[in-house]
């Protein structure tokens, strides 16, 4: 436990937690617990408090009804707008990959998804979201279409930081994924519809999407397709 020996309390427990922030020690959706930051620190929960109202005045935190204080999510706007355009590209690169995907592909994917399966009791948004882009390139690489694998790249990199937001604040939502997974797994195995296996994948992302803005926006209009 540290001791504060100078400077202002509320101006200290900033620094802390600002720090934490910027090296992703806390990560976008984590959640503050003032109790618990205000004992590391050996002060009161009153300059903690100061200190996350001041970083929520910087938009860096945010407070939600029911839950408290959480790191802010990252650009939603941009989140929803990649998620978006993933589902069509990444929906599209699965369909053209599938007659290339090997037995030994499909049991490397549900290695990777079995692994996802064990995360969810005790669950790290980290290292899930590391497995799950794993289990899906397993899966896109195979697609012919160079050009197409790009734009799927693209979106991936630009879901970098923001996808351990949404899954932090949707803890229900990965057990669900891994089930949509071993769905996928088997419309590819059993040499499913084309059309079928692209528009299930195309929804796996966008129901994501739609647990993300439920969370956030209780009057949030689904975006998953009717088969």
């Amino acid at each position: 436990m540290s001791t504060v020996t100078a400077g202002s309390k509320s101006e200290v427990a900033y620094d802390w937690i600002r720090a934490r922030i910027a090296n992703h020690e806390y990560g976008p959706g984590y959640r503050l617990v003032l109790g618990t930051i205000a004992t590391e620190l050996d002060m009161s929960v009153v300059p903690v408090r100061e200190a996350i109202r001041r970083l929520e005045a910087e938009h860096l935190v945010t407070f939600e009804k029911n839950v408290g204080a959480r790191v802010s999510v990252v650009d939603e706007e941009a989140y929803v707008h990649t998620m978006q355009t993933l589902s069509l590209v990444e929906g599209y690169a699965t369909r053209l990959a599938a007659p290339f995907i090997t037995a030994d592909d499909l049991a490397q994917a549900a290695e990777i998804n079995a692994r996802m399966h064990r995360l969810i009791d005790d669950f790290d948004p980290h290292a899930y979201t590391q497995l799950n882009q794993r289990f899906h390139a397993v899966l896109f690489d195979r697609c012919p279409n160079p050009h197409i694998l790009d734009l799927v790249g693209r979106g991936w990199s630009r879901l970098a930081g923001l996808r351990d937001t949404s899954f932090a604040l949707i803890p229900s939502r990965p057990r669900h994924s891994v089930e949509e997974h071993d769905r996928i797994l088997e419309l590819i195995r059993t040499g499913a519809d084309a059309d079928e296996l692209e528009l299930f994948t195309r929804n796996h992302r966008l129901r994501t999407l739609d647990a993300f803005l439920s969370a956030r926006h209780n009057d949030a209009t689904p975006t998953t397709e009717t088969p």
